[in-house]
């Protein structure tokens, strides 16, 4: 209903290519690709704004482990993992304690399967409600009158109330507060839903971090070797900005702004960013907003300079193969 209040219609089943802009005309051309059955349609949208929105989490990120390519077992990333029901029965490595990793795994035992969670480095474990209370909801309502570090003091407090002490499980804490983690570094606590019950009666193996693999083997730094059937990657996701923006002044290496927040929502020859602040929804809007009444702006002092409109975006066929 609001993409049809609003007159959005999506290009679904598109592929970008590439995206540069011409400093000859002032637009950017976007090249993209659609696929249907064995033929390939190339075309490309011209454009005199470029709001690039493709996400911290565009693509997945999959480390380079020793081992790994002799293991002979099915290896997945979590992005692909739909059920458990597949891997009941066996033993399942877990590479990653984020959110991905701790529900892959609670969703693993009740599919009867006997999951392993790699933890190499630490993680802030919250409850998802504090007696009958939304964890976020809470959040929200603290930093309105509080201070962030004395909300993360008090979060720390709740978690431990509600889910005890988790770091005799082999969860240690980081130094720094959930919330302030999540600002500096963009790393996101984990909302338990359930995980943590299957940890302390040990339906779920909490282990550390990997060494290498061998075949149908694997073996942990400690000198520890388990018997694995199968291994569920949940170790993150990466932004591709790099990979088809030909730009270098706005978006660094790591495929962020290199302007940190909340500067990073604009770049020259109208780039725009959103998505990239790490700071979840909550930045994504900040970051959509102002680019909104930016190019709101923009666009309509150029049609009162030249009284007229002009197109906004072209999007033309360029070839078939």
């Amino acid at each position: 209903s609001y993409a049809k209040h609003f007159d959005i219609n999506p290009k679904f089943n598109e592929c970008v290519q590439s995206a540069r802009y011409d400093e000859t005309s002032g637009f950017w051309r976007v090249k993209t690709i659609v696929t249907s059955g064995s033929n390939k349609i190339e075309f490309e949208y011209i454009c005199r704004w470029l709001v690039v929105a493709t996400g911290e989490n565009a693509e997945r990120l999959v480390p380079d482990i020793q081992g790994l390519a002799e293991f002979g077992g099915e290896v997945i990333h979590a992005c692909e993992y739909k059920s458990g029901e597949k891997f009941q029965g066996q033993k399942v490595l877990v590479v990653g304690c984020g959110n991905s990793g701790m529900e892959v795994s609670l969703d693993l035992c009740n599919y009867n399967a006997s999951p392993s969670m790699v933890v190499r480095s630490s993680v802030h474990v919250l409850p998802r409600e504090v007696y009958g209370k939304s964890t976020f909801e809470l959040v929200v309502l603290m930093m309105k009158w509080l201070p962030l570090r004395l909300v993360d003091k008090l979060m720390l407090v709740l978690a431990w109330l509600v889910l005890g002490n988790v770091e005799k499980y082999g969860l240690k804490r980081p130094s720094m507060g959930p919330l302030e983690l999540k600002n500096t570094k963009g790393k996101t606590p984990v909302l338990d839903i359930g995980a943590m019950k299957k940890i302390k009666s040990g339906d779920i193996n909490v282990v550390p971090a990997i060494k290498r693999f061998s075949y149908r083997q694997v073996e942990l730094v400690n000198g520890e070797k388990l018997d694995i059937d199968s291994v569920v990657l949940a170790t993150g996701y990466r932004s591709n900005v790099p990979s088809w923006l030909q730009e270098g002044e706005f978006f660094g290496e790591n495929g962020y702004p290199k302007a940190p927040f909340p500067h990073g929502w604009k770049g020259n020859g109208g780039l725009y960013a959103v998505g990239f602040t790490r700071r979840g929804l909550s930045g994504a809007s900040s970051d959509a907003m102002r680019v909104a009444q930016d190019i709101g702006k923009l666009w309509k002092d150029e049609t009162k300079q030249h009284k007229k409109i002009t197109i906004a975006c072209h999007r033309q066929w360029i070839s078939q193969f």
